[in-house]
């Protein structure tokens, strides 16, 4: 959400004058409906591994992804661009090339990058918003995967054509896919923000609906206590 820090308590407060125009559109958490799996999935053998995804504001898409069995820690944070822009004002700007993302850490042996990804593509977010999410325009808020190996960037590219093969959506996916540069984690005021700031009108119109449509369309991989950077 493209707003500055001093505003954060501003902007939740104007939100809520705004909920019939926000309700009104179309968020990532309607679209909540099981998706193939991922016919590509490689194994890793190892005991940890990292995926870079970027789907919109960086504050639902960790709160998502704390709630995934087998995650062990999620960053909300920035890539795409240089490490000398890497900071909220200036990635705001939309002129950075950073896109907001979230480094995601797990255990391939509980939870496998291709599962990651058919929660990204199915309640996460809406692969099909060009340089948006909801509320939030901008190249900072487009749909990428930032692939931190060959594998995990051959295992995207043909899962999203399996999905535009089987027309799983009505719009053609946008996401981009690209190997993983670098990821610069984002000021400590945007860690675990859902959790501490569940009432916010901006968090409960556009991301606890995510966190709910997880819970209930992929029950198998949905835990209730979410694994927190401020617990580690």
């Amino acid at each position: 959400m493209t707003i500055k820090p001093l505003y954060l308590v501003m902007a939740a407060a104007a939100a809520v004058a705004f909920l019939p125009q926000l309700v009104s559109r179309t968020y990532a958490g309607d679209l909540n409906k099981e998706i193939p799996a991922a016919a590509s999935d490689p194994a890793n053998p190892g005991f940890s591994e990292v995926a870079v995804l970027a789907g919109g504001c960086f504050w639902g898409q960790q709160g998502v992804f704390e709630h995934v069995n087998g995650v062990t820690k999620v960053v909300a944070g920035y890539s795409g661009g240089g490490k000398q822009t890497a900071n909220y004002d200036q990635v705001s700007d939309g002129t950075t090339g950073h896109a907001e993302s979230v480094q995601i850490t797990f255990d391939p042996r509980k939870v496998t990058f291709g599962q990651l990804l058919r929660i990204y593509f199915s309640v996460a977010h809406d692969p099909t918003e060009l340089n948006r999410q909801g509320p939030d325009e901008g190249s900072q808020y487009r749909s990428e995967i930032f692939a931190a190996s060959p594998e995990q960037e051959a295992t995207a590219r043909a899962y999203i054509a399996q999905l535009e093969a089987a027309h799983v959506f009505a719009a053609p996916i946008v996401t981009k896919v690209e190997p993983l540069k670098a990821f610069y984690p984002a000021e400590d005021y945007h860690q675990d923000y859902l959790f501490l700031n569940p009432d916010a009108a901006y968090i409960r119109v556009n991301d606890l609906p995510k966190i709910a449509a997880l819970k209930r369309v992929w029950p198998s991989y949905y835990r209730e206590k979410p694994v927190l950077l401020a617990q580690r």
